[in-house]
């Protein structure tokens, strides 16, 4: 689950002056809001500072980690979207196959028919599926986390989105965020390749780019190593879950993975660099659709396209799961870069601390 990268609310401090100054305000202040923990980074080049506040796990009072593992979230799509943008610089596929080519009766139920969508279509969200994720069939279980070892079928949620609604958008025709997209998606690639998304990314990105602590569980709900314990706040200040443990096969493709602040800024400097894509599936990654009606936010091939408050434009996305939030700001050419995460989240949008610390990373990134 994720929405859109959250930019410009907030009063700005006129004393702050460095990024790196900005963000740790950020951090702070998303602490002060509710988190148990927020960690950064702001990297110009190869110069990084790292900033935090508060507790990494709150049954020792351990300080947050800026090295710590976390669950990315949403930011999955990303990985995701390369793999297919790979496939296809191989000749194995074209982004304008339709679904059923590859997945015959996937989409075919309550007047969706996959050959209909393509695929690059699920990639922009522009297919015109349902949601499964908000549905009180998948978010009950998955919120109250009675049972992280729950078994879903991709096929399973698919079919939960399909019987939702009926269409109410042509394919192509508007911009609609939803996971279903991406659970499709991870299901293309093992239809081509013969393996699940996850083999596929780890043997084509994470291993290639020596992402040491970024992993793709597909199973295992555990975190493992130094990482940020994940905390449920139902009610700020009054209840708290620890939800480090959670199910991970809810959103397969769409955001199962684990990651740091470090190797998803390694990451997204080397996708939108040109290191995994050739020239053309690079040019596809950043064609863009529009997402509101100002033209400020687009988005590409699992990334997002913003202008800033301050006027510039960065490449970004957010990732939303049980007991973490995350979000990534890069520059076209790679060089700068903020990262940030929290280890709080209920499962709710535009929350006071992800507006004060989206704005923090915004102005972060307009100050490099």
């Amino acid at each position: 689950m994720a929405c859109l990268v959250l930019v410009g609310a907030g009063p700005a401090d006129a004393t702050i002056q460095t990024p790196g100054d900005i963000l740790q305000a950020g951090a702070r202040q998303g602490v002060t809001n509710g988190y148990p923990g927020a960690i950064g980074m702001v990297r110009h080049d190869d110069t990084a500072r790292y900033v935090q506040a508060g507790v990494g796990d709150r049954s020792t009072n351990t300080p947050a980690d800026p090295k710590a593992r976390f669950r990315i979230g949403s930011n999955t799509k990303a990985f995701t979207a390369a793999v297919l943008l790979q496939l296809e610089g191989e000749q194995r596929l074209s982004l304008d196959d339709n679904v059923a080519r590859w997945l015959p009766g996937a989409v075919d139920a309550n007047g969706y028919d996959g050959a209909r969508i393509t695929i690059r279509q699920l990639l922009n969200h522009t297919s015109g599926l349902p949601e499964y994720a908000d549905t009180l069939q998948v978010s009950g279980p998955y919120v109250v986390n009675l049972d992280p070892r729950q078994t879903w079928a991709p096929q399973t949620l698919v079919d939960i989105a399909l019987s939702r609604r009926a269409p109410n958008s042509a394919p192509g025709e508007k911009f609609a965020y939803a996971n279903t997209n991406y659970v499709l998606a991870g299901m293309v690639i093992k239809a081509v390749t013969g393996t699940d998304a996850a083999t596929q990314i780890r043997q084509r990105i994470i291993e290639p780019l020596d992402l040491h602590d970024t992993d793709f569980p597909t199973a295992d709900p555990a975190l493992y190593g130094n990482h940020l314990h994940g905390y449920l706040h139902p009610l700020v200040g009054f209840l708290t879950f620890d939800v480090t443990v959670s199910n991970v096969q809810v959103y397969a493709g769409a955001g199962a993975m684990v990651s740091t602040l470090d190797d998803l800024a390694t990451f997204t400097r080397a996708l939108l660099t040109g290191r995994l894509l050739a020239p053309a599936q690079l040019a596809e990654l950043k064609t863009t659709v529009p997402v509101n009606s100002s033209g400020t936010v687009t988005y590409g091939l699992g990334i997002q396209h913003l202008q800033l408050p301050c006027g510039q434009w960065a490449w970004g996305h957010n990732g939303a799961v049980l007991g973490y939030f995350s979000n990534w700001l890069t520059s076209d050419d790679g060089s700068k870069q903020v990262t940030q995460a929290n280890n709080e989240h209920h499962m709710a949008g535009n929350t006071r601390g992800q507006l004060d610390t989206a704005k923090a990373a915004s102005d972060a990134f307009c100050a490099l």
